[in-house]
């Protein structure tokens, strides 16, 4: 079995945090929020300076000192980690890290939208089993939870991959929590395990991890450490 370590981490923090955050950040990442509202500029700033805490903690380097490396299509990983395998997620006032060993990981957390939203987006992309179990309940809310969980499902399985959103939107993610996909067809070779992580407020969030073997995980809130 495998250990998934997740991180829940609440982006709206004390700009004093912040400004502390915002120095261990590289120059592309001060680039990317150049220019960028306040709110924007700051929690960006906690992602990545969270980020490159908790990763520097595991490699025992200082937080600035962390490199990214970046496949195919964009997905960093650490440079010199070994078997260490990371991913996050951000949306609004919430982001979640995942840390494995070993085997490739991915994850995503989104907000829950407006339920006309969330159905004409999955008749649009999700596959007709999919966006009829999303279109089934009478209550909008249970329909936009539905399409979020299907959504964050399909998201981590690709950052899982390293590979593009468009190459999961033909497979199917449903089904009961954790569930594996024995044959994710043009995502990539091999098994994945998926698995919903319970996340507090208006969001949903999902975990998936290569390879066919058990996965647990342990899910904590950051808290500034």
């Amino acid at each position: 079995m495998t250990e998934v370590e997740l991180r829940l981490i609440r982006t709206d923090q004390p700009a004093e945090l912040v400004e502390e955050l915002w120095e261990s950040l590289d120059v592309r990442e001060r680039a990317r929020v150049a220019g960028a509202l306040p709110v924007v500029r700051s929690r960006f700033t906690v992602v990545r300076g969270v980020v490159r805490r908790l990763v520097a903690a595991r490699l025992g380097v200082r937080p600035a000192e962390v490199v990214w490396r970046r496949g195919r299509h964009g997905k960093p990983e650490p440079v010199g980690a070994g078997e260490l395998r990371v991913n996050w997620s951000a949306s609004e006032a919430l982001a979640v890290l995942a840390i494995t060993e070993g085997r490739p990981v991915g994850v995503d957390v989104e907000r829950v939208p407006d339920a006309r939203a969330a159905e004409r987006m999955a008749a649009r992309w999700f596959p007709f089993e999919e966006a009829r179990f999303v279109a089934e309940p009478a209550r909008p809310a249970e329909r936009a939870e539905r399409f979020t969980g299907l959504w964050c499902r399909r998201e981590a399985c690709v950052k899982a991959y390293g590979g593009r959103l468009a190459q999961s939107l033909g497979v199917s993610v449903a089904g009961p929590s954790p569930l594996l996909l024995a044959d994710p067809g043009p995502l990539g070779e091999g098994p994945v395990r998926l698995c919903d992580v319970p996340v507090p407020g208006p969001y949903r969030a999902a975990v998936a991890v290569l390879g066919a073997s058990p996965i647990h995980v342990n899910s904590l809130v950051w808290h500034g450490s």
